[in-house]
């Protein structure tokens, strides 16, 4: 029963960060035109509204009494700080430089994983954790990387977010994935609302749109991540975050007209590959 919640997982890991993929080619689109803390304030309102609808009182009463109220707002303000180094980072260094550094977040998770979290983290988990990282590496080839204050920023963002996937999987044990999602889209809501005031601009029609849209695909993603890091350990869903990077190329293809060079096409391979190692190994487990 243990290998088909795994399984379950990592069926939910990838379906979520393939939805994200979506959600930040979306953003991408919107930045441009828009403040990011204006974008991730109309996403937090749309995530907080469904939430509290769907739960209604019992999620507000859970809300109350919850235990876990200190690390519930800890991984909300974690990942904002992420999310702003990352940013940060992103408009001095060179994507190839980004994405390398930022994907050395699941490494960090799965060390993390026993001494935090007690979970086992198996030879051929850290196989596909480091067959993945290799992939990344190939694919974006960040020949000419050298230490700056950006590089740093970006180090903080994996750390950062390394840490907040074990703390949501520690959370995951204990409360149900409504109630994370509310918490932390409540912080941001707080946050990047009293930011925006500052460089609020107001969207069109069809900008509102897109902003709703990318409440809507973020918080299914969410959803999907917060359930299965209930189902799967750690060490198994940092590794499902490496298919982001495929979905990437996909949709910069479709979307951006983004042609993939060989380096890339051999480092989705690797990618895959990686995703192909964990779920074999995990269906053996599941077998025996």
């Amino acid at each position: 029963m243990n290998s088909d919640r795994v399984m379950a997982g990592i069926g939910l890991g990838v379906m979520a960060y393939a939805l994200f993929s979506v959600h930040d080619a979306t953003n991408k689109y919107l930045v441009a035109s828009l403040p990011v803390w204006q974008v991730l304030f109309f996403r937090s309102v749309t995530i907080v509204v469904v939430c509290l609808a769907i739960g209604r009182r019992n999620l507000v009463i859970r809300l109350i009494e919850t235990p876990m109220k200190l690390p519930l707002a800890a991984r909300g303000l974690l990942t904002l700080a992420a999310w702003t180094c990352y940013f940060t980072a992103s408009r001095y260094l060179p994507l190839a430089q980004l994405l390398t550094v930022y994907f050395s977040a699941p490494i960090l998770t799965t060390l993390l994983a026993k001494p935090l979290l007690g979970e086992h983290v198996t030879p051929m988990r850290w196989a596909s954790i480091l067959l993945g990282f290799v992939g990344v590496v190939i694919a974006v080839d960040p020949v000419g990387m050298e230490a700056s204050w950006p590089m740093l920023l970006v180090l903080a963002s994996a750390a950062m977010w390394g840490y907040a996937i074990i703390l949501m999987r520690q959370i995951a044990r204990k409360e149900p994935s409504m109630l994370q999602m509310l918490v932390q889209n409540l912080t941001f809501l707080v946050l990047t609302g009293a930011l925006s005031i500052f460089t609020w601009v107001s969207p069109d029609p069809f900008q509102l749109l897109l902003l709703f849209a990318i409440g809507v695909i973020g918080g299914i993603g969410q959803y999907f991540l917060f359930e299965g890091s209930r189902l799967a350990p750690a060490a198994v869903m940092s590794a499902m975050e490496y298919t982001s990077l495929l979905w990437a190329f996909v949709l910069g293809y479709l979307i951006f007209g983004d042609i993939p060079t060989l380096p890339v096409w051999i480092g989705a391979g690797t990618i895959l590959l990686s995703g192909v190692v964990l779920v074999t190994s995990e269906a053996r487990a599941r077998k025996g």
